[in-house]
């Protein structure tokens, strides 16, 4: 059963992504033109319930489904490390057209090259931990 809520939130995000054309390299191309602002409503959208979301999690002190505490762990912040980061996101993006958010969504949408983009973003993320 604990399954199945993740499969559903899943499909659900990925019918958004589908809808929303989010996962469109040209609405992404559009995008970084400046040509459609349709992607930087979407990207606000998801801001703006993140912080919403995180400051309910700390205001109210929401558990998870199993009980335990959310807890927010601190790290030791860095300018080269955001800067670095932030980079490497940003040249992903810029060359594959994907961010993290649509790649899984790209991939079952039929596209098997998705594959590339998801190894090479899951190794990022030990690099520049």
């Amino acid at each position: 059963m604990n399954a199945m809520k993740f499969i559903l939130a899943s499909t659900l995000f990925g019918i958004v992504m589908v809808k929303s054309e989010a996962f469109s390299w040209y609405r992404i191309q559009e995008m970084f033109r400046f040509q459609s602002f349709q992607m930087y409503r979407i990207i606000g959208t998801a801001v703006i319930i993140g912080i919403v979301s995180v400051a309910s999690i700390k205001k109210f002190r929401l558990k998870t489904t199993a009980g335990e505490k959310i807890k927010f762990i601190e790290k030791e912040k860095s300018i080269s490390r955001y800067l670095f980061g932030g980079i490497v996101f940003g040249l992903g993006w810029a060359l594959t057209g994907l961010c993290p958010g649509p790649m899984f969504v790209v991939l079952g949408y039929g596209y098997v090259s998705a594959i590339v983009v998801i190894i090479s973003a899951v190794a990022e993320t030990f690099f520049t931990v």
